[in-house]
C-alpha cells in the first residue's frame, strides 16, 4: 500500500544560468513536473509514493525515470512512448526568482497517456490519489485523468489536488477555469495559490478557502500566499502562517509542489481526518510546509531542491 499515488506531467525544466552579450541564455536542464516534485517531497519526509504518467523514449525520458527512482518514487506506472518526445519547459526568472514558462508540448509525451495504459493497481493500493490540471489540457491524458479520479473516488481514496495553473497551455482562459472548477468538485484536499483564487473568483485567499469548504465539498484547503506564507482551513479551524526569516531566494521553481508534498506528509503522519485536526496540528503542518518550500527556493530546480527533514526542523527551531 502506497501513501500517495500521483498522476500527471513529467518534464524537463530548462532554467537560465547566465546570459550572453546579445541576451541569449545559457540553460541548465532540471527534472520537473509538479506531481514529481510533490512526490519527491513526500518520499523525502518518510512516505511511500508512486507515479502514473508518460515520458518519451529519449534521453530526457530516461533521465527523468532515473531521477524519480533515485528520489524513491515507484515508476512502474510511468509509460515510455517511442512515438512522442518528453515534454520540455523553458523557465525565465526575474530578479526575485519568480518564473515565467514557455513549453515544448505540441504534443508532449505527458499529454498522450491513455486510460488503458494506467496501472489501476497503483490507484487501488494507495491512501491518497493526487492530480493537477495540466493532465486535463489535452486528450487522451484528459480522459485518463477523469477515469483515474473516478476509480480513486469509487475506491474511497482521499483525492488531493493542486490546480497548478499554466495559462499558456490552455486554448482559452475559460477552458482553464472549467477544468479547474471540475477538479475542485472532485477533491478532498486542495493546495491552491492566491493567484489561482484571484483568477477563478476574484476573491481573497481567505474568502476563496471558505468558498471551497462551503460550496465545493473540500475538507482541507491550503491557500498559499507566495512569499507571504499560507492560509489553511478546515471546516472547524483555520490558521495563517508566515514564511521563515532569512531566506535568500534563488529559484521558486517547484516551491508550491514541495509545499504540497510536505504538508501532505505531515497530515498523513497524524492519521486523522481533516475535520479532526486541531488548530495547533494544522499550524504545525503549515509551518513545516512553509519552511520546506522556502528552503527549496535557495537551490535551483524542483525535485533536486527538496531540503532534508533535519534542515526543515532546524530552521523552524531557529525561527
Amino acid at each position: 500500500m502506497f501513501d500517495v499515488t500521483a498522476l500527471g506531467e513529467l518534464l524537463i525544466d530548462f532554467a537560465p544560468k547566465s546570459v550572453d552579450a546579445e541576451g541569449y541564455p545559457t540553460l541548465a536542464a532540471n527534472p520537473g513536473g509538479a506531481p514529481g516534485n510533490f512526490l519527491a517531497a513526500l518520499n523525502r519526509y518518510g512516505c511511500s509514493v508512486a507515479m502514473i504518467g508518460k515520458v518519451g523514449e529519449d534521453m530526457f525520458g530516461r533521465l527523468l525515470l532515473g531521477t524519480l527512482k533515485e528520489a524513491g518514487i515507484e515508476t512502474r506506472g510511468v509509460v515510455v512512448d517511442p512515438d512522442q518526445f518528453t515534454t520540455l519547459a523553458f523557465v525565465s526568472l526575474d530578479a526575485s526568482g519568480n518564473r515565467d514558462f514557455s513549453f515544448a508540448r505540441k504534443p508532449g509525451a505527458d499529454t498522450c497517456l491513455k486510460a488503458e495504459e494506467m496501472d489501476a493497481d497503483l490507484i487501488e493500493n494507495t491512501r491518497v490519489f493526487h492530480f493537477g490540471t495540466l493532465s486535463l489540457t489535452n486528450d487522451p491524458a484528459r480522459d485518463a485523468t477523469h477515469k483515474a479520479v473516478a476509480m480513486a473516488k469509487a475506491a474511497g481514496k482521499y483525492i488531493s489536488l493542486d490546480p497548478n495553473l499554466r495559462k499558456p497551455l490552455w486554448p482559452t482562459e475559460d477552458a482553464a477555469k472549467a477544468a479547474i472548477e471540475w477538479s475542485l468538485t472532485q477533491a478532498d484536499i486542495v493546495k491552491i495559490s492566491d493567484e489561482e483564487i484571484e483568477f477563478l473568483w476574484g476573491l481573497t485567499p481567505e474568502a476563496g478557502a471558505k468558498k471551497l469548504l462551503d460550496e465545493y465539498g473540500v475538507s482541507l484547503v491550503y491557500a498559499t500566499l507566495g512569499p507571504n506564507g499560507c492560509h489553511a482551513a478546515t471546516r472547524n479551524v483555520s490558521v495563517t502562517v508566515g514564511p521563515p526569516k532569512g531566506i535568500n531566494v534563488i529559484d521558486t521553481t517547484g516551491a508550491g509542489d514541495i509545499f504540497g508534498g510536505s504538508a501532505m506528509s505531515r497530515f498523513l503522519k497524524l492519521n486523522k481526518k481533516p475535520e479532526e485536526l486541531t488548530e495547533d496540528e494544522l499550524r504545525r503542518i503549515v509551518t513545516f510546509a512553509c519552511t520546506a518550500a522556502s528552503l527549496s527556493t535557495q537551490k535551483h530546480g524542483g525535485i533536486s531542491s527538496v531540503p532534508s527533514e533535519e534542515e526543515v526542523l532546524a530552521k523552524i527551531t531557529e525561527d
